[in-house]
């Protein structure tokens, strides 16, 4: 008992503390050690089977530190460094990142809003602040254009639309899907970039409509929108950076698939302490 008390924490502290705090000798703990690693233990399979599974569903994108938590969520003890080597050891190599291009049109002369969000990510209740924004994604048919609406709340994605044109229209579909699932009360804030579609007359129609209230990034700064870039930015590494689509609707299928299936459901985050938004709405 001691011995595998020794094993499960050596990746955080030095062996020899351990055999001294634990009044045993290290000749006779890695002799122990050498038997156990000629032996199948049930659990370790057990828990690198569990990690496999995890990693091919959320697409080689799951790292230590998420891996993890979602295995203590299944019952296993498994510490991070412990998560980390097994990982290596296994080949589980996570996408590594990679720098995306924004594209917002604020070059126009429609009226903008003030920026009332002002950075404040975390409201404590849903459909408190909600955040829009539009990516491209390529296929071999053409550019694909999504446009979501997120719930700074729980950062889950209440509202999307996919379309081959980057058109209000694109943005008032996603609008009004978040709208329908979650009838927000009047006084919402909506916060978005100062693009063409979130500034045109008609989507600043459909929020004035909804009692929603309008916000909007300053010019040129990216980070006023955050929560949003980082969806973007976690659908592409995790999900689509190395797919090539032949034809929109594959994209479009594929897209869906990892908001309903895993980023809403399943995909844990840090800033909702290791929970999906879906699990953390349920929570609350």
């Amino acid at each position: 008992m001691r011995f595998a008390f020794i094993r499960e924490h050596a990746s955080r502290c030095r062996v020899k503390h351990l055999c001294r705090m634990l009044s045993v000798s290290r000749s006779r703990y890695y002799e122990w050690l050498g038997q156990q690693q000629d032996k199948p233990d049930p659990e370790q399979q057990r828990l690198e089977t569990c990690m496999r599974a995890l990693f091919v569903e959320s697409n080689s994108s799951m790292g230590s530190r998420r891996m993890a938590r979602r295995l203590q969520a299944q019952g296993f003890a498994a510490g991070r460094y412990r998560v980390r080597r097994l990982m290596k050891k296994r080949g589980l190599v996570v996408k590594q990142k990679r720098k995306f291009r924004i594209t917002t049109n604020s070059n126009h002369k429609l009226p903008v809003a003030e920026n009332i969000l002002d950075r404040q990510f975390n409201p404590v209740t849903p459909n408190q602040a909600w955040a829009a924004d539009i990516t491209y994604i390529w296929t071999v048919e053409g550019w694909l254009y999504l446009a979501v609406v997120i719930d700074l709340y729980s950062r889950r994605v209440v509202g999307w639309c996919m379309d081959k044109r980057q058109t209000k229209s694109l943005v008032i579909r996603a609008l009004m899907m978040a709208v329908n699932m979650r009838k927000p009360s009047a006084g919402l804030i909506h916060h978005s970039d100062r693009g063409s579609q979130y500034a045109s007359l008609k989507y600043q129609a459909s929020l004035k409509q909804h009692g929603i209230v309008c916000s909007m990034s300053r010019k040129g700064n990216c980070w006023d929108n955050a929560v949003v870039e980082r969806f973007f930015s976690s659908l592409k590494r995790e999900w689509i950076r190395d797919n090539l689509y032949r034809y929109r609707e594959d994209a479009i299928r594929d897209v869906r698939a990892y908001i309903v299936t895993w980023y809403n459901s399943r995909r844990p985050h840090s800033t909702l302490g290791y929970k999906s938004p879906i699990e953390f709405e349920k929570c609350a």
